[in-house]
């Protein structure tokens, strides 16, 4: 009986210093960032060009402005969790084949860009990547939001803040604490998180047209959530999943030229 208590003892002490340590480096696993310095000469982009935002508080963030083709559309995509903005410099070069503009936004420590990310810093780092474009004459109606993954969180507080043409959504989760709580089920991390991203509390707010993606074999962001995403949204909305793709992979699927039908009909 002691030793059952003793080896009760030990578990509820082990699962409390786990519980304490996934809370304190908590954005150590959220953000995965690649910090190196690469120019979008350097990725293979031809007419991008690299651009510097001050923030407020002195950071300096790295975006990749490609600019649109006269009378088309600039998609603001905001990015994943890791990597680097090279690793979406094909999505780059696909959207602009289309003649759309993209501005690409390394977040906090990522791809060159100082500081250290979290959703207030994120969201409003977003939002004044949107005021560089709006300062450069492009109006409401000329941006479209794209979220990927993570991003897809920070876009639905952009489209609150300010107003857009259309948002797209790949992969979005309810919010970053449900899908945290997904992948470790035996933590309280509903309770534990910081950083929530809570989407579907906010997606019913907004009024623009709005396009999500999703993999249906998605083991990162379960299709599930975008799915409960697209339920809660307000027309005008749609949802197109990909058979047997993983996590924002479904490309090779037709998904961006989906994206390219969605925002061709912004226009229209």
């Amino acid at each position: 009986m002691r030793f059952m208590l003793v080896a009760l003892a030990v578990l509820a002490i082990g699962y409390i210093a786990v519980g304490i340590c996934m809370y304190v480096f908590q954005r150590s696993l959220i953000y995965q960032p690649d910090r190196k310095h690469i120019s979008p000469d350097d990725a293979g982009l031809k007419g991008a060009s690299e651009e510097i935002l001050s923030a407020p508080d002195g950071a300096r963030l790295v975006a990749w402005w490609a600019k649109a083709k006269p009378g088309s559309p600039t998609l603001l995509y905001l990015h994943g969790n890791a990597g680097h903005l090279a690793e979406r410099a094909e999505r780059i070069k696909t959207f602009q084949a289309h003649g759309f503009g993209v501005l690409m936004l390394a977040y906090r420590s990522f791809s060159g860009s100082t500081g250290s990310p979290s959703e207030t810093a994120n969201v409003a780092d977003a939002v004044l990547a949107y005021d560089f474009l709006a300062a450069k004459g492009l109006g409401e109606r000329d941006i479209v939001l794209f979220g990927e993954s993570l991003g897809t969180g920070v876009a639905v507080q952009v489209a609150q803040a300010r107003p857009a043409a259309g948002m797209v959504l790949d992969s979005p989760y309810t919010s970053l604490a449900a899908a945290g709580q997904f992948h470790y089920p035996w933590l309280p991390v509903l309770w534990l998180m910081t950083d929530r991203y809570d989407t579907l509390s906010r997606i019913g707010t907004l009024h623009l047209p709005l396009l999500i993606l999703h993999g249906e074999a998605d083991e990162v962001v379960p299709v599930a959530m975008g799915r409960t995403v697209f339920a809660a949204a307000n027309e005008p909305k749609k949802l197109i999943t990909f058979p047997g793709a993983p996590h924002i992979h479904h490309a090779h699927l037709g998904s961006l030229e989906r994206v390219r039908e969605f925002v061709e009909a912004l226009n229209r």
